[in-house]
């Protein structure tokens, strides 16, 4: 599987950006997609995940901000993000696992990444 990631960019504080993942090659069927980001000195986090049928979950940081989609015919990931704040800068990656995946452990295929930075 590869993911590729796109959308990153610098804004400012209370701007939006949407990042997107194309997905190509998968070997799982319906897999559970994510995105994670890793902020510089810190531990990759759980952003949030949706699955083949559309259910979604969102770390606490990130929700009623953020929204996550996906189009399953084009095999493509979406992020919105609203309301950016500085804290929300960080290396965004999304990621691929089976059906049911939740934590990072789950996901077995990732993408490069992609620089979101979020200006006060």
């Amino acid at each position: 599987v590869q993911l590729q990631a796109s959308g990153g960019g610098l804004v400012q504080a209370g701007g939006s950006l949407r990042l997107s993942c194309a997905a190509s090659g998968r070997t799982f069927s319906k897999p559970t997609m994510g995105w994670f980001r890793q902020a510089p000195g810190k531990e990759r986090e759980f952003v949030a995940i949706i699955n083949w049928s559309g259910d979604t979950a969102y770390a606490g940081s990130v929700k009623g901000r953020f929204t996550i989609s996906r189009d399953n015919a084009r095999n493509t990931l979406y992020l919105q993000m609203n309301s950016l704040r500085p804290e929300d800068t960080a290396l965004y990656y999304c990621a691929e696992g089976p059906p049911g995946a939740t934590m990072i452990v789950d996901f077995h295929y990732w993408g490069q990444g992609t620089q979101v930075t979020v200006s006060s």
